[in-house]
């Protein structure tokens, strides 16, 4: 260790690089670091000597990354943020607070933790859980939050992955709209509500008998409002079983067909492996998965049609033999 301190530059030229690859501009990053221009360009000169390569392209309106610079940025945003997330760590801690951020959807928030907070408050009392919130697809970087629920087949190299259940989907509805609508559900006949206008017409997927799209559609940009606008009877809904697991155990949302699709990815709890691993971080997840799971089990024996079963106990195989 002493050796590697030996080798590197001062911290300030870290900073500096730092604030300059950010701001694209070494004048926007001196006016962040409250020092000239030339400053700036004086300590990355410095700091390119000592690497022994150029670290910014230099252009008219501003700089850009090298390969070489790219490298280093990655690596300090990431020691930066570990920092940042460690001294928020002690200070939430000498509060008598443990905080555990996550970075899930929208529609899981709302639809499966909203329901189950006051469990879960009861289960971690000194837990407080802050939220990065996705309203699109799950995607997205996990190195800021302690977990993120992301669709992935397994871990890699920068990330662990802990196995919740197959990528799963059924078109979904209130039982008062089922009741409205008796008889056979055909997607000509049905009003249909989609997440977005990227989103393809699913309806030839769970009912073949058409193969006409929806007359009837409504459509969102966020899933937590799909999911409502079903709740209330408003129409079918393609529905995502991790989040919307809660309401069917429940009985406020009910298959709208007996078929089911599975994409052949997993939904999983991710964390970056440059994270401290923390006891309370690995409980609350452990907790919320085994939720999920009792949830999706009730499911499947109210619903045997759809033969979760054999679809749970295929993704586990499938994820077993990645591992």
């Amino acid at each position: 260790m002493r050796k590697i301190r030996l080798a590197l530059p001062s911290m300030n030229g870290f900073f500096t690089f730092e604030a300059a690859a950010r701001c694209g501009s070494f004048a926007r990053a001196a006016g962040e670091l409250n020092v000239t221009p030339a400053a700036v360009s004086r300590m990355i000169g410095r700091l390119e000597d000592h690497i022994g390569t150029a670290l910014f392209n230099r252009l008219p309106g501003g700089v850009t990354l090298t390969e070489p610079g790219l490298i280093l940025y990655e690596a300090i945003s990431r020691g930066f943020s570990g920092i940042e997330h460690a001294l928020r760590e002690i200070e939430d801690r000498n509060a008598g607070v443990d905080t555990v951020t996550l970075s899930v959807s929208t529609g899981f928030t709302t639809h499966w933790i909203m329901p189950r907070m006051a469990e879960l408050k009861r289960t971690f009392p000194t837990v407080e859980l802050r939220f990065e919130l996705i309203m699109s697809a799950l995607t997205g970087p996990v190195t800021d939050v302690d977990l993120g629920m992301r669709f992935v087949n397994g871990p890699d190299e920068r990330h662990e992955a802990a196995y919740i259940m197959p990528e799963t989907l059924l078109p979904i509805c209130s039982p008062g709209y089922s009741e409205a609508h008796r008889g056979p559900m055909k997607s000509t006949e049905e009003t249909l509500i989609f997440l977005s206008e990227a989103q393809p017409d699913w309806s030839h997927l769970f009912f073949p008998e058409t193969s006409q799209s929806a007359i009837n559609s409504m459509i969102f940009s966020d899933y937590a409002i799909v999911v409502q606008a079903a709740l209330l009877g408003q129409g079918v809904a393609l529905g995502w079983l991790n989040v919307i697991c809660h309401w069917l155990r429940n009985k406020m949302l009910i298959p709208a067909s007996p078929r089911l699709m599975t994409t052949g990815r997993h939904c999983q709890f991710v964390r970056s492996r440059d994270k401290a691993t923390r006891a309370i971080v690995t409980e609350v997840r452990d907790w919320i998965i085994a939720r999920i799971q009792e949830d999706i089990a009730v499911v499947a024996d109210l619903h045997p049609e759809l033969g979760l079963d054999a679809v749970l106990e295929q993704g586990a195989r499938q994820v077993t033999s990645r591992s």
